[in-house]
């Protein structure tokens, strides 16, 4: 495990990179403008309809597939794919006829702020984008079957070349035309599913047009990942509400909340999800072996894990937003009031970065229970709370009160998910978990206390780069040291994974 989470982590901070490249390159040449906001709008209609779909493929492709290989083969478990993948196709052709028909009303949900010439050119370009998600619905079930596979890097390393695509397309559109960023999006979708494919069929796995409607495993796996598919609507409603409301506060309203949100989950993105990705077969493999007490122990360890990580990198995030964006995004079209309204929102989404980084595992907690349906009601909980709070926060607090009421309800449903998983296995080790939590957000709060007011006095003697970077080496410094002071042993758990000895560590504490 500890071999590959490293591994998953190195490959991440990579593709983040080219992630952040992507969003420097389209802040560059086109700042925080309605172009910016049309692309971004286009981008995300396709990927919200089928990344529902998605997250239900990976909760019930897993199980079953694994499922049907022991029963009965590897041939009946790639009918099983193939006749996945067409029907999906089919269901991709019934979107996609859809999209077309209604568009506008569909970019209206989605920025209902946009009119005129905005809204007319957001169709134009959602209507050419819409043809991804032909690849977008093929691409989760590859990535499932890799999973199951144990091929974990391979998805790792899809987004490299869709990021490079996507800068080139970006890079062309301001020479040329604007319509090159759909194509963009377009090819970049489809670099992934070549790239998934190819190492698929390296796996043994042939795709054949064969397409069963009554094949029961389809049937079986669509009631497994029902709740799981409700779930992540509920996520994307709260996206949808987000958009919608930024579009009608400010011009580039949208494109400063992607930004701001971006640079808030990729802390989630390293850390969080390398892990989760390898902790699901991990404990969903004690869950079989009827080893809860050794599942609980991973799982704390995992929290531990994160905790030490994820809350000095949320609360460097709070301290020092602005000097962020601005040494991220503040060149070209970027100008200051872009990196205002983006280092305004980014502070309000920091506040939820620790509740949002433990969401993914404790959801992933009951999946390997086979409970789907707690986390599709507490995520409906926190969809209501988050769209009141988007009424009511937007109004005093702007585009930084959609980003607050977001961080609010992820928090809440986070803390909704361990007392429900507290009620379903009992003792989770809580009161040992929150000493450490308290050491810990202390030891940050000093952390970015005293790397703020280092950059404050440096800032004006050398440039922005030097100051930062100065501050948070030092900031780090100072949150190591006050670990050790503070005896948080959960700092061991961070050696003993760069030295590849945590996979011994849990494997003792499972026993």
């Amino acid at each position: 495990m500890k071999k590959t989470v490293i591994i998953l982590m190195l490959v991440t901070i990579i593709s983040k990179i080219l992630g952040f490249a992507r969003d420097i390159t389209l802040s560059y040449f086109y700042g925080a403008s309605s172009i910016s906001d049309v692309y971004l709008i286009s981008l995300t209609i396709p990927a919200i309809i089928f990344s529902i779909v998605g997250k239900g493929i990976s909760v019930g492709f897993i199980p079953m597939y694994t499922r049907i290989e022991n029963k009965s083969g590897s041939q009946k478990a790639s009918l099983y794919t193939n006749n996945l993948l067409n029907l999906l196709i089919v269901i991709s052709m019934v979107i996609f006829l859809i999209g077309i028909i209604f568009t506008e009303t569909i970019v209206k949900l989605f920025a209902s702020g946009f009119e005129g010439e905005t809204l007319a050119l957001t169709v134009q370009f959602t209507r050419i984008s819409l043809t991804s998600v032909f690849f977008t619905a093929l691409i989760y079930v590859y990535l499932a079957f890799l999973q199951v596979k144990g091929a974990f890097i391979i998805p790792a390393i899809m987004g490299l070349p869709a990021n490079i695509i996507t800068i080139g397309a970006i890079f062309l559109s301001s020479y040329t035309s604007i319509y090159i960023l759909t194509l963009g999006i377009i090819l970049s979708s489809l670099s992934q599913l070549l790239l998934l494919f190819i190492f698929s069929y390296k796996h043994d796995f042939r795709y054949k047009f064969t397409l069963d409607y009554k094949d029961e495993n389809i049937r079986k796996m669509a009631i497994l990942a029902l709740p799981a598919i409700v779930g992540t609507s509920v996520a994307q409603v709260n996206l949808l509400v987000d958009r919608t409301l930024a579009s009608r506060i400010v011009k580039g309203g949208i494109t400063a909340l992607d930004y701001a949100n971006t640079l808030s989950v990729v802390i989630i993105g390293v850390f969080v999800l390398s892990i989760s990705t390898v902790l699901y077969p991990k404990i969903s493999k004690l869950i079989a072996e009827d080893n809860i007490d050794g599942m609980k122990s991973v799982f704390s360890n995992a929290i531990n894990i994160i905790n030490i990580l994820v809350i000095p990198a949320a609360i460097g995030c709070m301290f020092f937003a602005k000097p962020v964006v601005e040494l991220l995004y503040g060149r070209g079209r970027f100008d200051s009031d872009a990196i205002e309204m983006t280092s305004y929102a980014l502070f309000f989404y920091s506040i939820g970065i620790i509740g949002l980084s433990h969401r993914e595992n404790l959801s992933n907690a009951f999946y390997a229970l086979q409970d789907t349906k707690t986390p599709m009601i507490n995520a409906g909980l926190a969809m209501l709370l988050n769209i009141i709070l988007n009424l009511i926060l937007s109004r005093i607090l702007g585009i930084g009160g959609i980003a607050l009421a977001t961080s609010i309800s992820t928090t809440f449903c986070t803390f909704l998910l361990i007392v429900s998983l507290r009620k379903r296995l009992g003792k989770l080790g809580l009161k040992k978990l929150s000493f450490s939590f308290v050491k810990i957000i202390t030891a940050s709060i000093v952390m970015g206390g005293i790397s703020k007011y280092f950059y404050n006095i440096l800032i004006s003697k050398i440039g922005i780069i030097s100051t930062f970077f100065l501050s948070v080496t030092l900031g780090v410094l100072v949150y190591i040291a006050i670990l050790h002071l503070l005896k948080v042993k959960e700092i061991d758990m961070i050696v003993l994974l760069l030295k590849g000895k945590l996979k011994k560590s849990f494997a003792k504490e499972a026993a």
